[in-house]
């Protein structure tokens, strides 16, 4: 039975496999949309900011600015902290939040940005309607999301077509919804947002190195992560099950021909004037 959209879960937690996932993010590769409309002077929010990679290359984009980092987890800021650190950003800093109700004044921001989040929150149109409310005048909300029923692959496999139905019982148990790239100007229109320009992208691994990292880290994600925990827990695997899971995801990893592709909704939406 799923849980209530109110009551949702972030379904990967951040188990070494998905922060490696996490870590690998950039501006460049995870929000291109946005960079073109980016000014030195703006304050941004980034919304599930993780470990901070993307907020720090937002950070270094906004040199007479400032970026507020927030996420629901509070663990993953302290490795938010050190990433920026690490780089040498003095215009950024990290707090935690959560999307339903925002600790911002109204038309705070120049930007709001989420990257991979509405897919786990409980009520996205209200995150959205956050989002609109904390962002100035004229300025950009920025989302992109992965669309799980639209991600595809070569060589087919009935292990990896496994995975792809089990992860969809297990997020929309949790209260999710996996499919969030496809409803995202939906979800902007029901939110009050008009000015609204819906584009698509994807992540792609094909490479000998691509195959192996992308293969590599689900494999141990579905075996170790708070994504295994709750797909036993919630009674949608068993272990033998995800055993088999992860090593289709190997199985296919070592394919010399085998190709994966990522598709991703995206929203950018400026606030009326």
């Amino acid at each position: 039975m799923s849980k209530p959209r109110e009551t949702a879960v972030y379904t990967h937690g951040h188990h070494e496999s998905v922060l490696r996932s996490h870590t690998w993010r950039t501006a460049a590769n995870s929000a291109a949309y946005l960079l073109g409309s980016l000014k030195p002077h703006m304050r941004i929010l980034d919304i599930g900011c993780g470990p901070g990679t993307i907020t720090a290359d937002l950070a270094a984009l906004v040199p007479d600015g400032r970026v507020t980092g927030v996420d629901h987890a509070a663990g993953v800021l302290e490795q938010a902290r050190a990433t920026a650190e690490a780089r040498g950003l003095t215009n950024i800093d990290f707090a935690v939040a959560d999307v339903h109700a925002l600790d911002f004044p109204d038309d705070t921001f120049c930007v709001v940005h989420a990257h991979q989040v509405l897919q786990h929150v409980g009520d996205p149109v209200q995150a959205l309607r956050e989002m609109r409310r904390v962002v100035k005048p004229g300025g950009f909300i920025a989302v992109r999301e992965s669309d799980y029923a639209a991600m595809t692959w070569y060589p087919e496999s009935a292990g990896m077509d496994d995975w792809a139905a089990l992860y969809q019982r297990v997020a929309r148990a949790n209260g999710g919804e996996p499919d969030a790239g496809r409803r995202l100007r939906s979800w902007a229109l029901r939110a009050g947002l008009t000015d609204i320009t819906a584009t698509s992208s994807t992540w792609t691994f094909a490479t000998a190195e691509e195959r192996a990292w992308w293969s590599g880290l689900w494999a141990d994600r579905t075996l170790a992560s708070a994504y295994a925990e709750r797909a036993v827990g919630g009674g949608h695997a068993t272990e033998e099950e995800l055993r088999a899971v992860s090593e289709a995801w190997r199985e296919w990893g070592r394919q010399e021909d085998a190709w994966f592709s990522v598709l991703h909704g995206e929203i950018l939406c400026r606030k009326d004037v």
